[in-house]
Order: structure tokens, then C-alpha cells, then sequence
């Protein structure tokens, strides 16, 4: 819609920020998607098909999903009407829709865009759908989060998720030589400052070029190195949502990198999710967690270290309290690791489920009556401290259930040596089956 100030010529002459005159006027300038406006990208075809429908873009702040947006309207000729879910309810959902219908009647389309689009509840989402399958609307919703969270299925089963990537050194080399042409001077840093300056940019296209702009006006002649651009430039918060994507990525990423046995990539993951302001007790309780889970037996002391890791933090608080975090994450990298304990009790949980209240064999179950006596409760227990090698080989499964071999140890590290003594065992209860029960326990001693 034309506002006053264009129609008047008054817009074209007030001042815009670096970032907004250097926007793309067409698919193919917009850098760093070539797998959505390359010459064989997904857009790409569908423009040259004829065919455009309703879509999600996925991906970080600053790679262009605006931009893309509204030059789709502009290459279709649809009418592109903008809403933010942030600051848009449903009336003016409403609103958009009855202007939409309107254009329908003369023969236009509406690309109605989203921004945020995962700030809508449900019902607002579903208010989409009617208006999507009738084509009033070509829905085009831009999100930061991953759909298939914070979309409900009605709306992603009509409708296109394309990913953006995060910009990388190349995409923003390309937007700093469009920069100096258009401001007819090479921006004035030195080489390992231009590198700073990308690098601070957090894969945010926008973030780069507002550093830049201020770099070209606090800069009129001369050159900054990085000390004197840091001086300049304030270093852009690490993209990172406690909350959302960014917290259960870094997360994922630091729990494979141990479970991986890589302490320098463990490291960088514990660094990034600490200078995104992480929750520290969140992070020991997951180092816990990868103790018991990945590690298990086969380093006994790895709880251990995780555990007293989260003293420490109690006990110091940060930032001091932090190093016990990553002396922890790199003893867990380099531990030996098994899932044999995580897996056995997973089968266990499974089985109990399956087979029912099954009780223990009569013969393991105390006797405190006459009665339960008679009935053979505790009838040939065989004391096992009574037994050659303190082991009888009785049987301690429900009676009628096949023997199970829920835990298999790996070998590694301590459970090389649970191994020897499970075949061991194993071995003398294939020997001892049937036999005679052991000595009688004296009173008062322990089962």
C-alpha cells in the first residue's frame, strides 16, 4: 500500500540505514541461499513452474527471509501484506483476510507474510487454513524455531519448510564488496579486522552491515585493526535462546561430543551454551546424565566427577565454579565409554512391562509365619556367603520365566573386568544347576 510520504517523492530522499538500501531487488542477489534462488534452487523452479504455494521459512535472524518474501510477490505479482505475530492479534488477522477476499473478487492474489509466525497460538494458526485451501491467501510465515515444535501439523501439512542457513564468510564478503560500492570506498579495516568484523556477525546478515555503516562513519580515512574495531563495535550477543531451538541444539551437540570421546568439541559446546547465559545447574544435571548413560561401568568414577563437579559449582558459583564444569566435560569426553547399564535397565523396564505381576520363586521369599512356611516360602534358599566361591547359582527369576541377559558388559574400561566375572558366573551356575541347597543362615545374619 503507498503511503503518503511515497507519494509524495519524500520517502525515496529520507535517510535508511545501510542494510535497507543495500536489499535485494531481485531472487538471485540474495546471497548465502543458493539452494533456494541459485540457478537450481527450490524457488527457483517454482517461479519458473508458475507455481507458488504457501511456505515456512526456517532459519536464523539476518539471512533474508523478509527480503525473499517479498520479492516473491514481487515476482508473482501478488499484493504483499506484512503482519508481525508479535504485535498482531486476531482482529487484525481478520482484517487482513477480509482485504484479501476483496482483492480476490477483482482478480489479485494477496502473499500475506508472517513474520514470527510461531508467536501465534493454535487457534490463530488455524484461522490460516480456510483461507490457504480456498487460495485467497499464499501463505508465507518466517520463523526462527523449528517448525515441527512451534507450527501446529494442520498448517506445515499445507504448506512448504524451506531452511535458511546461517551467512557464512562468502555470503558476507559479497554484502561488504556491495557495501563499498555503494558507499564508493573500501570499508576501512585491515584484513584481520574485516575478519572480526564477519565473525562477530553471528550469521546475521543485518548485524554485519549495521557494523559496517558505523564503521564507515566513525572511519572517514585511514584503517582499524581488530583492537581498534572491537573498540568501535560492540560484540553482538551469540545467538542463543534458553529457551527454544538454540538451547536443545547446543545441548544435543555437547552430549554427542562427549558421547563421541571429543573433548575439544565438548569444550566448545560448553563454552557457547556459558556465554549464551545457560542455566549452570541445568548443565551439571546433564553431565550427570551423561555419566550414567553413556559412560556407565565402564568408568565408575565418571559420576563421580560429574557429581562433585556441580558441588564445586555450589560451592565456588561462577565464574571460578565453571572450570569444574569442563574438568568434568573433558574427563567425561575422554572416559571409556558403554551404554550396557542404560540399555540392560531400558530391556528390564520393557520386560516387567510385558509379562505381567510375575512373583519371585518361593524359594528367595522370607517365612516370618508358620503358615507361609508350610507353603514353601524360603524352602531350599541356598546362602550364597555359605557357597563355594560365595555363589550358589539359584535361580532368581520368577518361576516359569526364562532366564534373561538384560546386561551385556562391553569390555571397556572397568566392565572388561564385570565381563570376566559375569562369564565366570555364568560358567558355575551352568555347572551348579540343580544342586543341593547350601548351609542354613544363622540367625540374624543378612540375606
Amino acid at each position: 500500500m503507498t503511503n503518503l510520504f511515497q507519494a509524495a517523492g519524500m520517502e525515496e530522499e529520507a535517510p535508511r540505514p545501510l542494510a535497507d538500501r543495500l536489499r535485494p531487488k531481485r531472487l538471485a542477489e540474495v546471497v548465502g541461499q543458493d539452494h533456494l534462488v541459485g540457478p537450481e534452487g527450490t524457488l527457483t523452479r517454482m517461479l519458473a513452474a508458475k507455481r507458488l504455494q504457501s511456505m515456512i521459512l526456517w532459519g536464523p535472524p539476518g539471512t533474508g527471509k523478509t527480503t525473499v518474501a517479498r520479492l516473491l510477490a514481487q515476482e508473482t505479482r501478488l499484493e504483499f501484506e506484512q503482519l508481525s505475530a508479535i504485535f498482531s492479534g486476531v482482529q487484525d488477522l481478520r482484517k487482513a483476510f477480509d482485504r484479501a477476499k476483496s482483492r480476490r473478487e477483482t482478480g489479485r492474489g494477496t502473499l500475506l507474510f508472517i513474520d514470527e509466525i510461531h508467536r501465534f497460538n493454535r487457534s490463530q494458526q488455524d484461522s490460516f487454513l480456510p483461507y490457504m485451501e480456498d487460495g485467497t491467501i499464499t501463505l508465507v510465515g518466517a520463523t526462527t524455531e523449528n517448525p515441527s515444535f512451534e507450527l501446529n501439523g494442520a498448517v506445515l501439512s499445507r504448506a512448504l519448510v524451506l531452511v535458511f542457513n546461517r551467512l557464512d564468510d562468502a555470503a558476507f564478503e559479497r554484502m561488504l564488496q556491495r557495501a563499498e560500492k555503494l558507499e564508493g570506498r573500501a570499508l576501512p579495516l585491515d584484513t584481520d579486522a574485516r575478519d572480526a568484523l564477519k565473525a562477530m556477525a553471528d550469521g546475521d546478515g543485518r548485524t554485519m552491515l549495521n557494523m559496517a555503516e558505523e564503521v564507515f562513519a566513525a572511519v572517514p580515512q585511514g584503517r582499524l585493526d581488530r583492537a581498534g574495531l572491537m573498540k568501535l563495535v560492540q560484540r553482538r550477543a551469540p545467538l542463543y535462546d534458553k529457551s527454544r531451538d538454540g538451547h536443545f541444539n547446543l545441548i544435543s551437540a555437547l552430549h554427542k561430543s562427549v558421547r563421541g570421546s571429543d573433548p575439544d568439541a565438548a569444550l566448545y559446546w560448553l563454552a557457547r551454551m556459558l556465554q549464551g547465559g545457560e542455566d549452570r545447574l541445568y548443565l551439571a544435571r546433564r553431565l550427570v546424565r551423561m555419566a550414567v548413560e553413556d559412560i556407565g561401568l565402564a568408568d565408575p568414577m565418571a559420576v563421580q566427577q560429574a557429581l562433585l563437579a556441580k558441588e564445586t559449582y555450589d560451592f565456588l558459583g561462577s565464574p571460578e565454579g565453571e572450570l569444574a564444569l569442563a574438568q568434568a566435560v573433558v574427563y567425561l569426553a575422554t572416559a571409556p565409554k558403554s551404554n550396557a547399564a542404560y540399555t540392560a535397565f531400558k530391556a528390564a523396564m520393557r520386560w516387567a512391562k510385558e509379562n505381567g505381576s510375575l512373583s519371585p520363586p518361593k524359594h528367595i521369599l522370607n517365612a516370618p509365619t508358620r503358615m507361609m512356611e508350610e507353603q514353601g516360602y524360603g524352602a531350599d534358599y541356598a546362602y550364597d556367603h555359605g557357597e563355594p566361591e560365595a555363589f550358589s547359582g539359584q535361580n532368581y527369576f520368577p518361576d516359569g520365566m526364562p532366564r534373561q541377559d538384560f546386561y551385556a558388559p562391553t569390555g571397556r574400561g572397568f566392565e572388561a573386568e564385570l565381563k570376566k566375572r559375569l562369564t565366570h558366573w555364568a560358567k558355575l551356575r551352568a555347572d551348579r544347576q540343580g544342586a543341593s541347597r547350601g548351609p542354613d543362615r544363622e540367625p540374624g545374619e543378612d540375606e
